[in-house]
């Protein structure tokens, strides 16, 4: 019998994690400079310990200060760390995305201030997540296929104004998502290349933008799915994994954020890449997050 999928922190084990606002400057302390780092300015192998009244910690011989908010989303806010953590929390337990005004009436910021500190929050999930190539020779199966999301379509196969997004996914892995500003192959198909490994074995349907994927130099073995003839299944090969992903994408947007602009949509694409890449390891999803803040000097 395989093993369960670990569970997520529930938010009592959040609570008793960060009761303070100094328990969490103190493990932000630890996450990014670790319990001993050399000092930038006497290079000495030190020990540091926290400056009362202030978001710095201090060098055991040289005095010399470290703040572990810098290069961080906390650096120039009022909002309390313990805010920030308990949202940054809430992103990576939530399943179908966290709106800003939930942030608002949850923690008692503006709406402005909610909104910036989720879309900060999104984009550090991008970083985190990152895009490593899918498939190969000897991976698993890469499925593509285009989505639309927002907008107005008007007919079964009109764009209108809605935004596209390329989607690639293994079947049973990771999922890679980018916008495109159309169908079209030559916009496409380098995208394509550049996301999946050479050699890979790629299942999409029938549109025109991927009927050219065997002819390429990365030599993929494709097969196509008709949809038009209510075929789900070729040759063992199926597009059952990203359509799943776009059921959850757009629950997940029109049900929790109504509306996005093309403007955010990459970040809101990242947060649900993220979410779905770890799907097997929630109970990592929080702590992945507080550390990708890049290490100050």
């Amino acid at each position: 019998m395989k093993d369960a999928t670990p569970k997520g922190p529930t938010l009592r084990q959040f609570q008793q994690r960060f009761p303070t606002e100094d328990s969490c400057l103190d493990h932000l302390m630890r996450v990014r400079y670790g319990a001993k780092h050399t000092c930038a300015k006497c290079e000495r192998e030190a020990r540091y310990y926290r400056v009362k009244a202030r978001r710095s910690f201090e060098c055991e011989y040289c005095g010399h200060q470290v703040y572990p908010t810098a290069g961080t989303p906390f650096e120039k806010t009022r909002t309390s760390l313990r805010d920030w953590f308990y949202v940054m929390f809430l992103f990576t337990t939530s399943r179908n995305g966290v709106a800003a005004k939930r942030v608002q009436r949850e923690i008692g910021v503006t709406y402005k201030t909610a909104w910036r500190m989720c879309h900060l929050i999104r984009h550090y999930m991008g970083y985190v997540d990152g895009d490593d190539a899918l498939g190969g020779p000897d991976g698993k199966p890469v499925e593509i296929d285009h989505a639309f999301i927002g907008g107005f379509s008007p007919g079964k196969t009109g764009q209108g104004d809605k935004m596209v997004v390329l989607g690639m996914v293994e079947t049973g892995g990771n999922v890679i998502t980018t916008p495109v500003n159309s169908i079209s192959s030559g916009e496409n198909m380098p995208i394509i290349m550049r996301a999946v490994k050479a050699g890979s074995s790629v299942t999409t349907d029938t549109a025109t933008s991927f009927q050219g994927l065997a002819r390429t130099a990365n030599g993929y073995d494709h097969k196509m799915v008709n949809h038009l003839r209510k075929e789900r299944v070729r040759e063992g090969r199926t597009t059952n994994t990203i359509e799943g992903y776009w059921s959850l994408l757009k629950r997940g947007i029109n049900g929790t954020y109504i509306a996005v602009s093309a403007k955010h949509l990459p970040k809101y694409l990242a947060e649900f890449e993220f979410r779905y890449n770890l799907r097997k390891h929630p109970h990592i999803m929080f702590d992945l997050l507080l550390q990708s803040f890049p290490r100050g000097a």
